[in-house]
């Protein structure tokens, strides 16, 4: 390859990389930091960026002036003078890089003692987070509720959360509120954030778990706290009696179908394999990906594995008819 056509390749490869770093979600940004947790991380980030910006300059500005101050000129013999052993410049660039090393330790090391302390105090709450293929359980041990995809949070409050997987590892990430943790088979991890401002914020399961990894999404929504403390209201008393005759025959397919695998409070359903439907009307998203409406809740039922590979819910031996009856009665969970 001639060399203005390596130049011509590095140049496409080089605006490629710049393009594709352009890619994603806006409302994953850890540019956008929307809590404490969040934006002392970028602050970390940040030291390293300008850190490594200000090397690179120094380095290129170097690199130029040799270029050009050691050029070959007409007339030089050649090779050119051999240099070595100067002691001063070798200090130099010893001692350079460890101070640099330094300034960016003091930042990393305080930020992750103090992203590790669990938080106490009256303005705090605990959650246990249980990560399963291909879907997330919230479980809220001192308000006795227990919920799925969906992380209701208030804002202004630090939540502790502890960590754990039922099958492979999985990791927990919600860019805008703080950084990844593993959830590791035979291992409790533990973690904390805090919203700033109410909002939804999206997160995604981090590590490659299996077929539909790219799809193991969930969302946190920050409350405010009298929408919080309504929401801990209607999970504890839910509305779970069906409100139409095609709602009531959906419930007898559940009791059929589904009972064994899925939880409503105040029933008589404790299923423990699948997730948690309490509520579940009030959800944004089904299996954390498809809008919350009528029409994708029977999508879902229909054929689940054709949204999420992998996923253990089997494809139900249902009709139309039977897949909106069941439809109907999940929608009115609320």
């Amino acid at each position: 390859m001639r060399p203005k056509h390596r130049i011509g390749l590095l140049l496409v490869m080089v605006g490629l990389l710049f393009g594709l770093t352009g890619c994603g979600r806006a409302d994953m940004s850890v540019l956008d930091p929307a809590g404490p947790v969040a934006k002392m991380e970028l602050s970390v980030i940040m030291t390293s960026v300008y850190i490594m910006t200000g090397v690179f300059i120094v380095a290129m500005a170097i690199l130029v002036y040799v270029l050009i101050r050691f050029r070959r000129r007409k007339g030089q013999d050649l090779p050119p003078k051999q240099v070595e052993g100067n002691n001063w410049m070798e200090l130099t660039w010893t001692i350079i890089p460890l101070i640099l090393m330094g300034i960016l330790a003091v930042p990393t090391v305080s930020t992750a003692f103090a992203l590790d302390q669990k938080q106490t105090g009256p303005n705090t709450m605990n959650v246990t987070v249980k990560a399963s293929q291909f879907w997330w359980q919230f479980e809220y041990p001192d308000l006795g509720i227990v919920t799925a995809q969906a992380l209701h949070i208030p804002v202004g409050t630090k939540v502790n959360l502890k960590l754990e997987t039922t099958d492979v590892m999985h990791s927990f990430w919600v860019p805008r509120l703080a950084g990844k943790i593993d959830l590791v088979p035979g291992r409790v991890n533990t973690m904390w954030f805090e919203a700033s401002q109410p909002g939804e914020y999206q997160g995604k399961c981090a590590e490659y778990c299996g077929p539909s990894h790219g799809v193991m999404d969930f969302v946190v929504i920050a409350d405010t706290p009298q929408q919080f403390q309504a929401w801990v209201q209607k999970m504890k008393n839910p509305q779970v009696q069906p409100t139409s005759a095609q709602a009531a025959e959906g419930e007898k397919l559940f009791a059929q179908n589904c009972a064994t695998c899925h939880a409503i409070a105040g029933t008589n359903f404790k299923g423990v394999l699948g997730p948690d439907l309490t509520g579940f009307a009030d959800r944004p998203k089904v299996a954390g990906v498809l809008d919350n409406n009528s029409t994708d809740v029977e999508k879902w039922i229909s054929d689940p594995v054709a949204i999420k590979p992998g996923t253990k819910m089997p494809k139900l031996p249902l009709n139309q008819q039977q897949v909106s009856a069941l439809s109907a009665f999940l929608e009115g969970l609320k």
